[in-house]
């Protein structure tokens, strides 16, 4: 197994050591001090945990690793069937940079193995291309994500609020990365912020850093780091409009630019994050409510008022072509609808 650059007094030697009796078995990884994992893996598994517990990710990693198992085979694929599998992860956009990060790295004929050529990687921020790096590479990348800032502003007790405080955060976390085995410091500092030095109720008496911790040392664990006060989410009012002929419910694609594009959904009226829905029906029929979804938006709540008709009660006939389908209800699973979708049709569901 390699060893830290560091000395055995450093933060970076104790996490390591830490991390090589603690590491969590996650389907992305190598084990501590193993050959890096398959880059393709490893940015894969990156993006779908942008925003998103580990729990959530893992049906949907698995998923997509065993419909499309290298990245030529994903760049290969339906953007609807990617869209598809997607669906419920949430933040779609980062489906269709996936779709085209893929496609731009089998035109390649591999990824990158340096921070840079990888920044430059469709949909690939600071963060995703350090971890790439680090991660599949071995490059002493300097990777902060939410846990390591936790774990970084305790540990250096930096007390400016966040996101102010990123650049110390980010200079701080350089200052201990090793040059050896940074892919392992960086799932290092990952792990010990999702299972020790956790948010609320932090584990410091388990921590392998607690003796150089200053927070720690100056009672301020718990509080650190400082956030300011986010502001209240506006909250919007839609409607969704349930169109169900013969065991089969009307779905359209969304437009491939705005929120949930590209997507199977209900026909709607409009709401988005800037704007109630305009109330009106696509179509005249004999509409009756089914109840409210409410589902929360990262910038906005919804109240999605759920509409009711039988096809066979319209006053004219739906239009045929690409962008509506009728999809039948006993497989609505498989049509990959966004979550505040899927929500209306459960609801839809209930009441047949």
């Amino acid at each position: 197994m390699q060893a830290s650059t560091h000395t055995d007094r450093s933060p970076s030697f104790a996490l390591l050591e830490w991390y090589d009796r603690s590491a969590r078995i996650l389907p992305w990884r190598s084990p501590p001090g193993a050959p890096p994992p398959d880059p393709y893996r490893v940015w894969l598994s990156e993006v779908m945990l942008q925003q998103t517990t580990v729990a959530a990710v893992q049906p949907y990693f698995a998923k997509f690793v065993a419909r499309w198992p290298t990245v030529a085979a994903l760049a290969a694929a339906d953007e609807a069937d990617v869209m598809a599998a997607w669906a419920g992860l949430g933040y779609y956009s980062r489906a269709r940079n996936l779709i085209a990060c893929a496609r731009e790295v089998a035109r390649r004929g591999g990824f990158p193995d340096d921070e840079a050529a990888l920044r430059a990687l469709p949909g690939l921020g600071a963060y995703t291309a350090a971890a790439v790096a680090a991660i599949a590479f071995g490059r002493a990348a300097v990777v902060v994500d939410a846990n390591v800032e936790r774990v970084v502003s305790r540990l250096f007790a930096i007390v400016e609020p966040l996101p102010a405080s990123r650049p110390a955060i980010r200079t701080a976390t350089a200052s201990i990365t090793p040059d050896r085995r940074a892919g392992d410091f960086a799932q290092a500092m990952m792990d010990l912020g999702a299972t020790v030095c956790t948010p609320r109720n932090p584990r410091c008496l388990l921590c392998p850093l607690r003796h150089d911790c200053r927070a720690l040392a100056r009672g301020l664990a718990e509080t650190l780091p400082a956030k300011i006060a986010k502001k209240a989410k506006p909250q919007r009012t839609g409607h969704a409009w349930w169109i169900e002929r013969h065991g089969a419910v009307w779905l359209v694609r969304r437009p491939d630019r705005g929120m949930l594009g590209s997507m199977r959904a209900l026909p709607d009226d409009g709401w988005n994050a800037g704007a109630d829905g305009h109330g009106m029906p696509p179509f005249v029929g004999d509409w009756r409510p089914a109840g409210v979804v409410r589902h929360g938006f990262t910038h906005f709540d919804l109240d999605l008022q759920l509409m009711l008709c039988a096809g066979d009660n319209l006053v004219q006939p739906l239009p045929c072509g690409p962008d509506g389908e009728f999809w039948p209800i006993d497989r609505i699973d498989e049509a990959g609808l966004p979550t505040v979708f899927a929500k209306a049709a459960r609801l839809a569901s209930a009441q047949r």
